[in-house]
C-alpha cells in the first residue's frame, strides 16, 4: 500500500493533505441521549434516512433494527425532552440487510422502507399524520421486486424516489450472480402508488454494468444526497463482484465513482456535466464517473474500498467524496477527493478511521463522523472543500458504534442517530445501544 501511494503521489493522482491552519480547531460540545439500551442488532444500513425531524409535530422520529433485524421506531418530543418507548413496526426475517429507512411523506404520514434482501420492497405506513401511534400497514411493491438497500428521497415538490439495487438472478435465472444494477421507484401520491425506472425510461436498469472482464458488475451505493437548489441527487459508489476468474457475489470491491441524477428529467450526469441519458453503462462509468482506481485485491483479507462512502459539495457547488480502504495489515486508510472542474484531486486525509457520515456546516465546510474498531466514541473532523482536514472533537459513547446517520432536517439536541455495535454478527443477538447526539440548545 505504501509503494502504491508513493507511486500515485508521484503521478499527481494522490495529493498529500495540506497542513491545517495554526489556529486551534473548533469545538462542538455534543450531548448524548440513549433512547434504548441493549436492543440493537448488527445492521448493513447506509447513512441515509435513519430519522427525521417533523416541524409540525415538533418531534424527531428515528428507526432502527432490533433482534432478528425487526424494525423499531421511537419519537423524541422537543417540548418535553422525553423519548417514547421502542415500538415494533415490522419483522426483519433475521437478515441484517433488511434494515429500515424512513421519511415523512408530503401528506404528513411517516413511511418506512425495507428491501427484503434480494426479494421484495416493503413499505410500512403510519396510520396517523405526524405520529407513530396506531397500527401501521405493510404493502409489498411489486414494481420493486428483487430489491436490497433502499435509499428514499423526497424532493421539494413532494415526489418520492426510492433507489435500490436489484438482484437480477432472482428474476432471471440465466443472469450471473454478480450482476446487480441500480434501479429506482417514483411516487407522486405520497407513497400510495409507484412506477419503476424501467417503465418510466424503457431502460433495463438505471446505472450499472454487465459483462465486465473482471466480473465487477454489482453496484454498492455508499450514499446519495439530494440537492434541492439544483434538483439533483448525488451518488458515490463502488463496484463488487467475483473478480477475473469467477462469477461470485461480493468477493471483491473495486474503485470509487461519482454520479448525479436530475429528478425532473430522469437523466444522469458526470461531475464534468456530461449528459449520460437515462441509463449509465460500464463504458460511461469508466470514462466519465471514476473518482479513484483501487487495486483488485483483498488487503488483510478485507474487501476494499468499504461500501460505506460519503458525498458532499464544495463551496462552489462542485462535488467531493470520502471513503476508506484497507492496507495490507487490514487497517483503514481514509481518503477525500474533490472535483476541481477538470479532474478529481485525491488526498489521503487520515488513517485508522471508519468514516461513517458527513454533515454540512456552512458553505464548503463539513463535519466528518468516524469510529475506530472496537473503541467507544465517535470522532469528528472538519473537512473544507474536500481538501483541508482537521480534528474537531470526540462524542463520548459508553460502547462502540457501528453506524452514524445525520437526521434529516435535524433539530438539536437530536442531530445524529448512532447505532451501537452488537457483540455478535448474527442478528439473534441484539445488545447494542441506540444513541442520539446533538449540540445542546441555548
Amino acid at each position: 500500500m505504501r509503494r502504491l501511494l508513493c507511486a500515485l503521489i508521484a503521478a499527481g493522482l494522490v495529493i498529500p493533505v495540506p497542513l491545517a491552519a495554526a489556529e486551534p480547531p473548533e469545538k462542538a460540545a455534543f450531548e448524548v441521549m440513549t433512547p434504548a439500551s441493549t436492543v440493537a442488532s448488527r445492521t448493513d444500513r447506509r447513512p441515509n434516512a435513519g430519522g427525521i425531524f417533523d416541524p409540525v409535530a415538533r418531534k424527531t422520529f428515528i428507526s432502527w433494527s432490533g433482534k432478528a433485524a425487526d424494525t423499531y421506531v421511537q419519537a423524541y418530543d422537543h417540548r418535553t425532552g422525553v423519548w417514547t418507548a421502542p415500538k415494533k413496526i415490522a419483522d426483519g426475517e433475521s437478515d441484517p440487510h433488511n434494515y429500515p429507512t424512513m421519511l415523512l411523506a408530503g401528506d404528513g404520514h411517516l413511511l418506512i422502507f425495507r428491501g427484503m434482501h434480494n426479494t421484495r420492497t416493503v413499505i410500512s405506513r403510519a396510520p396517523l399524520a405526524h405520529s407513530l401511534d396506531g397500527t401501521w400497514t405493510d404493502v409489498e411493491v411489486p414494481e420493486g421486486d428483487a430489491a436490497s438497500y433502499p435509499m428514499p428521497v423526497k424532493t421539494v415538490d413532494g415526489t418520492l424516489f426510492l433507489f435500490y439495487r436489484e438482484t437480477t438472478k432472482e428474476l432471471d435465472p440465466t443472469a450471473d450472480s454478480d450482476f446487480r444494477p441500480m434501479k429506482y421507484l417514483v411516487s407522486r401520491d405520497h407513497g400510495k402508488t409507484w412506477k419503476n425506472s424501467v417503465r418510466l425510461t424503457g431502460k433495463r436498469w438505471a446505472f450499472g454494468s454487465r459483462g465486465r472482464a473482471d466480473h465487477m458488475d454489482e453496484i454498492y451505493v455508499g450514499q446519495l444526497r439530494y440537492l434541492p437548489s439544483s434538483g439533483r441527487i448525488q451518488f458515490v459508489y463502488t463496484l463488487a463482484g467475483g473478480g477475473p476468474s469467477q462469477h461470485k457475489h461480493d468477493a471483491y470491491h473495486r474503485n470509487v465513482y461519482h454520479l448525479s441524477f436530475d429528478v425532473r428529467t430522469l437523466r444522469f450526469f458526470s461531475a464534468a456535466g456530461h449528459d449520460l441519458g437515462t441509463q449509465v453503462d460500464d463504458a460511461e462509468q469508466e470514462r466519465y464517473l471514476k473518482v479513484a482506481e483501487t487495486p483488485l485485491e483483498l488487503p488483510g483479507g478485507l474487501k476494499s474500498p468499504d461500501y460505506i462512502l460519503q458525498v458532499g459539495t464544495q463551496r462552489d457547488g462542485k462535488p467531493f467524496v470520502t471513503w476508506f480502504q484497507f492496507d495490507a495489515a487490514g487497517s483503514p486508510r481514509d481518503f477525500a477527493a474533490a472535483w476541481n472542474g477538470r479532474n478529481w484531486e485525491v488526498r489521503e486525509v487520515a488513517n485508522g478511521l471508519r468514516l461513517r457520515e458527513i454533515e454540512q456546516l456552512n458553505g464548503g465546510t463539513w463535519r466528518v463522523y468516524g469510529t475506530r474498531d472496537g473503541k467507544p466514541g465517535i470522532e469528528t473532523f472538519l473537512l473544507e472543500n474536500g481538501r483541508v482536514w482537521r480534528p474537531e472533537t470526540v462524542i463520548t459513547t459508553p460502547k462502540p458504534v457501528q453506524r452514524v446517520e445525520v437526521i434529516t432536517g435535524f433539530r438539536d439536541p437530536a442531530r445524529i442517530l448512532a447505532t451501537g455495535a452488537s457483540s455478535a454478527r448474527d442478528v439473534s443477538v441484539a445488545d447494542g445501544d441506540i444513541y442520539v447526539a446533538g449540540v445542546p440548545r441555548k
